[in-house]
């Protein structure tokens, strides 16, 4: 049984050892180094427990932890308007590949009603492929994706041209 479940600011430690597991795996496409402490570090984590509009979520599978959601107002692409951002998602391999994921995307969107914005690294093909299917499925082929991103603002620390999704449920 999966269950996304608001994150408190008692639960603040917790999203913060699962971002850092999330930005380890990610650091394979976007080539980020540790810091001095050997930590990649998350500056936005503590504005999820502050500000309006940010949205913190754990994702548990049959009680135990299996990942994270990241909703916030912050747009990933200024140029265009937005009422949501999926800013970061996580799942445990354990849990991959068998259709949490999936649920989790569906469970969290249908929590938030409106424009979205979702940037994706083309590099990380099981994303790709994930995030193709999900969007697809979840809006019935009814988004816009906008592939290498034509705004520097929106790369990659590595320099790649994000690919940006837009839809609206």
């Amino acid at each position: 049984m999966l269950r996304i479940v608001e994150a408190k600011k008692e639960d603040r430690d917790i999203m913060m050892n699962l971002l850092e597991k999330y930005l380890y795996e990610f650091s394979q496409w976007e080539k980020t180094d540790v810091n001095d402490n050997g930590l990649y570090g998350y500056e936005y984590l503590d504005c999820y427990f502050e500000e309006n509009n940010r949205y913190p979520y754990l994702i548990k599978v049959d009680e135990k932890i299996a990942g994270l959601i990241l909703i916030s107002d912050y747009p990933e692409v200024p140029e265009e308007s937005t009422d949501f951002c999926l800013s970061e998602f996580f799942i445990m391999h354990k849990y991959r590949r068998k259709g949490y994921g999936k649920e989790a995307v569906f469970k969290v969107l249908n929590m938030h009603h409106g424009k979205w914005q979702l940037k994706r690294h083309p590099h990380n093909i099981g994303s790709v492929k994930f995030w193709n299917n999900v969007i697809d499925e979840y809006t019935s082929g009814n988004y816009r994706l906008v592939e290498s991103y034509p705004n520097k603002d929106v790369d990659y620390e590595d320099g790649t041209p994000a690919d940006v999704f837009f839809f609206e449920n």
